[in-house]
């Protein structure tokens, strides 16, 4: 037995699976699988052919999931899945590894510390992966935005692309900056509610994390020993 996570929405819940859902396959605690619900997918030839995605527990074709009811039992071909909805905690499971990233626990602590909540303004930086980024935007929705910036601009193209497939994009404004170098911009002083460091050398941005705090805000970093 194993389960399916639909990754859309994060912005709200919603009952059914839809073409160009993110799903997430649980085989166990430790084997998850993001998957895309489109009904044909590029093989290494550049052609088009049938998604069909195969498991422990048999193979399954990724068009049967649209029209699903979230709770109900989808069969596979030796088996049989659960479809669940999504939170950032599955996600931070599932994603794609692009820098070492920051868990659940410590994301908890983080936004209680910070007290991040609907309506804040927050800035982060560096993005990576994302992890973080996906559990301040369900804090801060609807009326509260994240600005994060990361120096690399692969790791910026591909978060900005996550969180317009995840239907939480008009909550984030992702920009690629050395915020060490070139601070958060002008736009921006003044203006936030927390700022967040997960930088190799967080001390070499606090000058200007200061300078965007309001008088009432938050500060916090890691720092890798």
């Amino acid at each position: 037995m194993f389960f399916i996570f639909s990754s859309m929405s994060f912005d709200c819940f919603k009952e059914t699976i839809e073409l160009g859902d993110t799903v997430m396959l649980y085989l166990g605690v430790n084997s998850m699988h993001a998957l895309e619900v489109q009904p044909k997918i590029k093989n290494k030839k550049e052609e088009m052919v049938e998604n069909v995605f195969q498991t422990t527990y048999g193979a399954l074709k990724v068009k049967d999931l649209v029209g699903k009811k979230y709770g109900s039992k989808v069969e596979l071909s030796k088996g049989w899945a659960y479809v669940l909805h999504p939170t950032p905690e599955l996600w931070t499971l599932t994603l794609p590894h692009r820098t070492q990233i920051i868990y659940t626990p410590d994301i908890s602590m983080i936004i209680f510390q910070l007290e991040i909540r609907s309506g804040s303004i927050v800035v982060e930086a560096g993005t990576g992966s994302g992890s973080l980024s996906h559990a301040m935007i369900r804090c801060i929705k609807p009326g509260g935005h994240l600005f994060t910036f990361d120096f690399h601009s692969h790791r910026v193209s591909v978060a900005q692309a996550e969180f317009e497939s995840h239907s939480i994009g008009q909550y984030v404004t992702v920009e690629q900056r050395d915020v060490c170098r070139d601070g958060f911009g002008a736009q921006l002083q003044g203006k936030a509610d927390a700022v967040f460091l997960d930088l190799p050398h967080p001390w070499e941005a606090v000058a200007c994390a200061a300078s965007v705090i309001k008088e009432s805000g938050e500060f916090g970093n890691i720092v890798i020993l």
